[in-house]
C-alpha cells in the first residue's frame, strides 16, 4: 500500500503555519482527532472514578479504555500512567533501590537519554551500588551487544538501556542484550520514547522487564507510560499515601489521573496503527535526506546499521545553535543541542553544544526534506 502523506498531513492544523517540522523527536505535531478526544474528556461530565454516577464511569471507562489500548499497542501487561518518562523512571528506580545493597551493580550506556541514567545513578548513590558503564562505537555510533553482557555479573541488578538513541537513532539489540540480563538474575528497563513512534513495539519479544515511552511523541499529549507484566509489579512496594489503592497498576499511580491526556493517547494509537506503510516511508526519506546532505560535505553522525528516521549532523564553521536559528528564520525547524543525552554527546566529542537534529515523523514529505537541504545548502 502506499503511504498518503498528504491525507496524513490533512489531520494536523499546525502545518497550516508553514513550517518543515523536523522537531518532532523533542514532540511530535498533534493530529485533529487527538484534539477532538482531549477536548471531549475535558467539556464533557467527568468526576472520580467510579460507578454510581455517570461522570464516576465516564472517567473509569476513559481510563480502561487507555490502559487497554495502550497494552495492545506495545503488546505488553500492565500499564502505568505517570507525568513523564523521567518522573516514571525516578519512581520506579527508588522503588527498586529499596531492595538493592553495597557492592550491587546497576548498568547504563553513554547512548541513552539522561533519563534513563541520571535516576539509576542517583539511586545507586544512595544504595551504595556500583554503576557500570557501557560505551559505544564513536564512529558508527553502535552499541554492540558484548559493550553491555561484558559488564554483566551476578550481582547485576538493573540493566537500563535504549531502545532507540533519541540524538542518534541508534538501535541496539536489546532483545539478545536482555536474554543475557535475564540469565544474570537482572532486571532489562528499557527506554521506547523514541522507538515507539517509528517501530512497531513488541515488548514481550523484546524481552524488557519495564518499557517507558511518552504519547506525545507519537502524535499524542503530554504524559509518561510504563508497561511491566502484573505478575512483576506486585512484588514491588513504591511509597504511596495511606488512603490510596495498593491495587497494580493503579498504586504507582500518584493523584488522580488526567482522564482528557489519556483519552488523547488512545485517539493518538488509534491513529498511529492507521499509518500503513509508515516505515518504509520515513526510511525513503531519512535515505533522501541523508544523501543531500552528504552531497552538501554536511559532518553526519548517524551511522548506525539500523536506526530510526533521525539524522544528527553538523555544519562544518558554524555552531550548531546558529545552524538551528537560521534554519528556524527559513521555516525549518530542525534544533541543537544535546537534547538531554548528555553522556551520548559528550561521548561523541560533541560536548555540551551537541549537534543539529532532524527527525522525520509521518507527516513530513519530499517537500519539506528538499527545503531543509536547500536552506542548509544556503548555510554553506
Amino acid at each position: 500500500m502506499v503511504y498518503d502523506v498528504a491525507r496524513v498531513r490533512a489531520h494536523f492544523p499546525a502545518l497550516r503555519e508553514g513550517a518543515a517540522h523536523f522537531d518532532g523527536p523533542g514532540g511530535a505535531q498533534v493530529p485533529d482527532v487527538v484534539g477532538e478526544a482531549v477536548r471531549e474528556a475535558l467539556t464533557s461530565a467527568v468526576s472520580n472514578r467510579g460507578w454510581v454516577t455517570a461522570a464516576e464511569r465516564r472517567a473509569e471507562e476513559i481510563v480502561r479504555r487507555a490502559r487497554g489500548t495502550m497494552s495492545e499497542f506495545l503488546n505488553a501487561g500492565s500499564i502505568v500512567f505517570g507525568r513523564s518518562m523521567t518522573q516514571l523512571t525516578y519512581d520506579f528506580s527508588r522503588t527498586l533501590a529499596k531492595n538493592w545493597r553495597p557492592g550491587d551493580e546497576i548498568v547504563v550506556t553513554r547512548l541513552d537519554h539522561d533519563a534513563n541514567v541520571r535516576p539509576w545513578v542517583q539511586a545507586a548513590e544512595a544504595a551504595r551500588a556500583t554503576v557500570r558503564w557501557a560505551p559505544f562505537d564513536r564512529t558508527t555510533g553502535e552499541l554492540p551487544v558484548k559493550a553491555v553482557t561484558d559488564l554483566l555479573s551476578d550481582r547485576t541488578r538493573v540493566v537500563a538501556i535504549t531502545a532507540a538513541s533519541n540524538l542518534l537513532g541508534t538501535r541496539p539489540d536489546v532483545a539478545t542484550i536482555a536474554a543475557a540480563a535475564h540469565e544474570a538474575a537482572a532486571f532489562v528497563y528499557v527506554d521506547g520514547v523514541h522507538y515507539t513512534p517509528h517501530v512497531p513495539v513488541d515488548v514481550e519479544a523484546m524481552g524488557a522487564d519495564f518499557f517507558v515511552c511518552s504519547p506525545y511523541k507519537f502524535l499524542g499529549p503530554h504524559l509518561g507510560v510504563l508497561a511491566a507484566a502484573p505478575e512483576l509489579l506486585e512484588t514491588l512496594r513504591p511509597d504511596k499515601l495511606l488512603p490510596s489503592t495498593n491495587a497494580v497498576p493503579e498504586r504507582f499511580e500518584l493523584g488522580t489521573l488526567p482522564y482528557e491526556l489519556l483519552a488523547g493517547t488512545t485517539a493518538a494509537v488509534e491513529f498511529m496503527r492507521s499509518l500503513d506503510g509508515l516505515e518504509e516511508h520515513e526510511l525513503a526519506l531519512r535515505e533522501r535526506m541523508e544523501d543531500g546532505l552528504r552531497e552538501l560535505g554536511v559532518r553526519i553522525y548517524s551511522k548506525a546499521s539500523s536506526r530510526t528516521p533521525t539524522v544528527l549532523f553538523s555544519v562544518d564553521g558554524l555552531e550548531p545553535a546558529e545552524v538551528y536559528r537560521r534554519l528556524g528564520a527559513e521555516g525549518v525547524n530542525a534544533p541543537a543541542g544535546h537534547f538531554y543525552a548528555i553522556e551520548c554527546s559528550r561521548w561523541l566529542g560533541l560536548g555540551d553544544k551537541g549537534a543539529v537534529r532532524a527527525g522525520i515523523g509521518p507527516y513530513t514529505d519530499e517537500s519539506d526534506v528538499d527545503r531543509l537541504l536547500k536552506a542548509v545548502a544556503r548555510l554553506r
